[in-house]
């Protein structure tokens, strides 16, 4: 499934009544790579959940290719092509890593593991440890390789790095740029660790309370260490 257009028109959500998105529009053309960035609790994650269908949509359109995916459960969203690396990874800790694995296959054929583990060879030393055995860059590998697994055509990443160690991170980061490049995959990032979500992105929407209150070319942002630090309250390096 090649990379997919993701189109947003004035979102709205949160969780049952509450709000907590609102009025969101954005766009990340096939292929393309946008960096979501904004302080803790502005509604990033929300905004993922509700990508993938799992808070309530208020109102306001997702469109995938120009499908009209809105009204579609989770399971529907996800063979269709949307693929999510939760922040809480959501593992199965009594299972091994490769049964893990075999929860991401959908209607893929099962040579797909090989691939998964030329690209992750430390969940090929550890394929039959359990999840709960895994350090915390592990269980973010397999999380990643799980969604993987299914070919998605927009991946959703919340917070991949959080509280791993910076090695692990330029890991992981490096798997992500390599999947970009290959140009099969449109990526959402959020991510905590500006540096390094700017180096990612071609583009970066800031969020603030549940709007977007800034968006633009991630050179530009990176550029400007005033507008850095106004939007976002910390200065990079």
């Amino acid at each position: 499934m090649p990379a997919a257009r993701l189109e947003v028109e004035r979102l709205s959500a949160g969780y049952g009544p509450t709000q907590i998105v609102s009025e969101m529009s954005f766009e990340v053309p096939a292929g393309g790579r946008l960096a979501i960035l904004g302080r803790n609790g502005v509604g990033k994650t929300t905004l993922l959940a509700t990508l993938m269908g799992l808070s309530t949509r208020h109102h306001g359109k997702i469109l995938a290719d120009g499908q009209d995916i809105s009204v579609m459960r989770t399971s529907a969203r996800a063979l269709c092509g949307m693929g999510y690396v939760p922040q809480t990874r959501d593992i199965f800790g009594s299972l091994t890593v490769e049964e893990n694995l075999s929860t991401g296959f959908k209607t893929r054929e099962r040579q797909g593991l090989s691939e998964i583990y030329e690209m992750f060879p430390r969940l090929a030393e550890r394929r039959r440890h359990l999840g709960l055995q895994l350090s915390g860059g592990e269980q973010q590998m397999l999380s990643m390789a799980r969604t993987l697994l299914g070919k998605p055509s927009i991946l959703l990443l919340d917070e991949p790095l959080e509280g791993l160690a910076p090695v692990i991170c330029d890991q992981l980061m490096e798997t992500i740029s390599r999947l970009a490049t290959s140009g099969d995959m449109t990526i959402v990032l959020v991510e905590q660790q500006i540096e390094r979500a700017l180096n990612f992105a071609d583009r970066v929407m800031v969020v603030e309370r549940g709007r977007s209150v800034w968006e633009g070319a991630s050179d530009e942002l990176k550029s400007d260490r005033s507008l850095v630090n106004r939007l976002l309250g910390v200065g990079i390096h």
